[in-house]
């Protein structure tokens, strides 16, 4: 059944996001200043307003709140490699929140406990972020690397670094000590 109160008040069904999964939990939710819409945080991920499918804590790169705005940034696929996926970071998403209640701490606490690793990494030319999420109903971590701008990502000897680099932090070693 759908948890559908938050702060004591009922998430009217209209409102309620359309793919949501039948055991799927509304933690809480918060109207957007501009216009009718709402930004609805679930056990799952977050539905933002216009999207048709929620965003999974281990999508969202980063989320800011102001105070007063939530600014999202969803993780984008680049590139599947054998072992790990290559993301950049999408366009931020910024939503002024009508009495946000518990949504920022939910947010910041659901993205957060879904990395269970990150390190930086400085690679020729540039550098490189390696992060290992947990994702809901997948055994083990998912790994991702996003590389800092400029980095030369065509690179064979970059990719052959990055490739190193992902083994070790899998293998539970850290390369740089």
């Amino acid at each position: 059944m759908f948890n559908l109160f938050s702060r004591g008040r009922r998430l009217p069904a209209a409102r309620r996001p359309a793919g949501l999964d039948r055991d799927e939990r509304v933690l809480d939710w918060a109207k957007v200043a501009d216009g009718d819409e709402i930004v609805v945080v679930t056990d799952r991920g977050l539905w933002l307003p216009g999207d048709a499918a929620r965003i999974g804590w281990h999508d969202i790169h980063k989320a800011v709140w102001s105070g007063r705005d939530l600014a999202v940034t969803r993780a984008d696929l680049v590139e599947e490699r054998t072992d790990y996926r290559v993301v950049s970071d999408g366009a931020v998403r910024t939503y002024l929140l009508v009495d946000p209640g518990d949504v920022p701490h939910q947010v910041r606490a659901r993205v957060t406990r879904s990395v269970a690793y990150t390190a930086h990494h400085r690679l020729p030319g540039g550098g490189v972020r390696i992060a290992a999420r947990r994702v809901r109903g997948i055994d083990g971590l998912t790994w991702t690397v996003r590389y800092d701008p400029g980095t030369p990502t065509g690179d064979g000897a970059v990719v052959e670094e990055t490739d190193a680099l992902v083994a070790a932090a899998r293998a539970g070693t850290d390369p740089d000590l």
